[in-house]
């Protein structure tokens, strides 16, 4: 990948939604702001939910939209938004949304990035005491490499 799939203008470190639906129409609208997707990925997103939970566990979820969406997107990229509160997610917390749209199934390698940093209990815990956006963007910059 040469661009970078997060920028700091991607992160929000308060979301402001209280559902799933809403959590993922926030990430969804970051990705649009980034001229990544169009208004058509979060149908394909709202869809691939209901065939397959993207709750990941570590209070994590990383919505994405199906296989039939490819046209939907323009570039690949990423979403991250952190909620106080967390959301229920199918009666699992979520704190973090990371929404995540990628072409040339791109998608595959950001995940496995995204994947790794919430692995490590310190990194999540990381994520969960970050300050502001740029804190956040300071841990998670690795997902550009």
């Amino acid at each position: 990948m040469t661009a970078p799939v997060l920028q700091e203008s991607q992160i929000r470190a308060e979301g402001t939604a209280t559902t799933k639906m809403e959590a993922m129409r926030e990430a969804h609208e970051i990705l649009v702001e980034a001229g990544a997707v169009t208004a058509d990925y979060l149908p394909a997103m709202i869809e691939r939910e209901k065939t397959v939970s993207t709750y990941m566990g570590n209070f994590l979820a990383i919505p994405h939209g199906t296989n039939d969406a490819k046209e939907a997107i323009k570039a690949s990229a990423l979403s991250f938004v952190r909620y106080s509160t967390p959301i229920d997610w199918d009666g699992n917390p979520v704190r973090f949304v990371v929404g995540i749209a990628g072409i040339e199934n791109q998608h595959l390698d950001i995940l496995s990035k995204i994947a790794i940093v919430f692995s490590d209990d310190d990194q999540v815990q990381a994520l969960t005491d970050a300050t502001d956006e740029s804190a956040i963007y300071a841990i998670l910059s690795e997902v550009n490499e």
